[in-house]
């Protein structure tokens, strides 16, 4: 069967109707089910008529990790590795935004209960497990000092 740019390109839309994709996600995606082909020409026509978007794939990626709990570190190194530059990633992501405090505060409060732990055993524990999902020292450290003065 000859594959044809055309093919390409409707293998591409599928995957866009389904979740938004970076230009490498799709890239890398597509280069797997047809390791023949240079898909980059189907890609590019995709993103020339708005079916493609770093920019809305960006979006939609903060948003759907913001919901779920984690913070501006872990959401700019997961999008460093799909393949989006620093740029334009800062346009979408502003890490000293006071929503991630709140966000910190949330899932420390979640996890752990309201009360600040006394002993740093603990301290490290929630600690550690904010760093983990990405949030940075600073907002720790305020959310911790926070969460003992409520």
């Amino acid at each position: 069967m000859e594959i044809s740019e055309k093919d390409i390109r409707r293998a591409g839309m599928g995957l866009l109707a389904r979740r938004e994709h970076s230009f490498q996600e799709l890239q890398e995606k597509l280069s797997r089910r047809y390791p023949d082909f240079d898909v980059i020409p189907a890609l590019e026509r995709l993103q020339d008529e708005g079916l493609q978007s770093d920019e809305r794939f960006i979006e939609s990626y903060v948003r759907s990790k913001t919901e779920k709990g984690y913070g501006p570190v872990r959401i700019r190194s997961d999008l460093r590795r799909k393949g989006l530059t620093d740029q334009v990633i800062s346009s979408f992501l502003f890490e000293d935004d006071d929503v991630w405090l709140e966000i910190a505060r949330s899932r420390r409060c979640r996890k752990f209960g309201n009360n600040l732990p006394v002993e740093a055993g603990e301290r490290c524990k929630q600690y550690r497990f904010l760093a983990q999902r990405g949030f940075t020292s600073l907002q720790i450290s305020n959310c911790l000092i926070q969460c003992s003065s409520t």
